[in-house]
């Protein structure tokens, strides 16, 4: 089984604003189901790279056709905007977006509408929760109990967690040492997010401030395994200032733990994971991976070391939207 989280300011189950339990991956899938899937839940980025790879097309192949149409674009401007490093958002950029669909055989708007309106501050590029977490009804139903807007006003700077997998191979405990900025005024919370393995007893999870932080109003749905919590600021921030928090989701009810997730709604910011296992239940095999949604198959899978303390860690210095974790096998 899994375990992941999502943020909430920026990510899926088994912890906040981190993932859980994931599903075993389908068969593979084509270039071209990929890039429906990424012209329906973007973001632009995403969408732009699997046009790309669906088209065959190299950036200079795609800057001369472009000419060809009276437009001139650089191939480092289409290579920032495939990468997520910048936006098109310019009145002559977002002309060149419009032409770039009709080079790579895309409806109309198809692009474009991913870009979406600039937003205030430094508010970097995100995706919709329905695209990083399965049971996102649930997920929906819960944030709206607790009247939480769409945009909760927060993304990630650095963020660093630790998970403790258990002698019964159980998703035992995380902790969360997070740095967040806010991109608008008065954010006054953060929430975290927990969705634990099959099995889950979500009555029996607890989440307690580990610093700069007070655990406020906790919502619970058991069908789901799905936890969140408020985590609620000493004062109101203002767009760019910076909180640092750390907490705990204490769980250990569920299934043995095959997977831990963690989504990102929002791009940009650091963040690292370290799985650590109790030397009485060693997995065999370690991976990391990524995935651009909550169903799509694993993307750039890497072979991770157990080290002698019995755990094992991956670094993202640069977020992006979608899914990041580590899976591991048992014998």
């Amino acid at each position: 089984m899994a375990a992941r989280a999502t943020d909430r300011h920026g990510t899926p189950r088994a912890s906040d604003p981190a993932l859980g339990p994931s599903r075993r991956p389908g068969p593979p899938t084509t270039p071209e189901a990929e890039l429906a899937e990424a012209l329906r839940t973007g973001p632009f980025d995403v969408a732009l790279r699997a046009a790309l790879a669906a088209r065959g097309l190299a950036l200079h192949r795609v800057q001369h056709r472009l000419a060809q149409r009276g437009i001139r674009v650089g191939v480092t401007s289409l290579s920032y905007w495939q990468r997520g490093l910048r936006r098109p958002d310019r009145p002559e950029s977002l002309r060149a977006v419009t032409v770039l669909e009709e080079v790579l055989e895309l409806p109309p708007h198809a692009l474009t509408r991913l870009i979406g309106p600039r937003a205030n501050g430094d508010r970097p590029p995100s995706r919709p929760y329905r695209a990083l977490l399965e049971p996102a009804a649930a997920l929906e139903a819960l944030l709206a109990s607790l009247a939480a807007p769409e945009d909760g006003g927060l993304h990630t700077v650095i963020h660093y967690e630790h998970v403790h997998i258990g002698a019964r191979r159980e998703l035992l405990a995380r902790d969360s040492h997070h740095v967040v900025r806010a991109h608008r005024d008065g954010v006054d919370r953060y929430l975290a997010i927990h969705l634990g393995d099959p099995g889950c007893d979500t009555e029996r999870v607890r989440v307690r401030g580990l610093g700069n932080c007070r655990v406020g109003r906790t919502r619970r749905d058991g069908a789901s395994g799905i936890v969140v919590v408020e985590l609620l600021f000493d004062a109101r921030l203002r767009a760019g200032e910076t909180a640092v928090l750390g907490y705990r989701f204490e769980d250990g009810t569920g299934a043995p733990s095959e997977e831990y997730v963690r989504g990102f709604t929002y791009g940009g910011g650091q963040y690292a994971l370290q799985i650590g296992f109790d030397r009485a239940a060693l997995p065999v095999h370690c991976r990391r991976f990524t995935r651009p949604s909550a169903t799509a198959p694993r993307k750039a899978v890497t072979d991770l070391t157990l080290n002698a303390h019995g755990s094992v860690h991956l670094v993202e210095q640069q977020i992006r939207p979608g899914v990041l974790g580590i899976t591991w096998e048992w014998d």
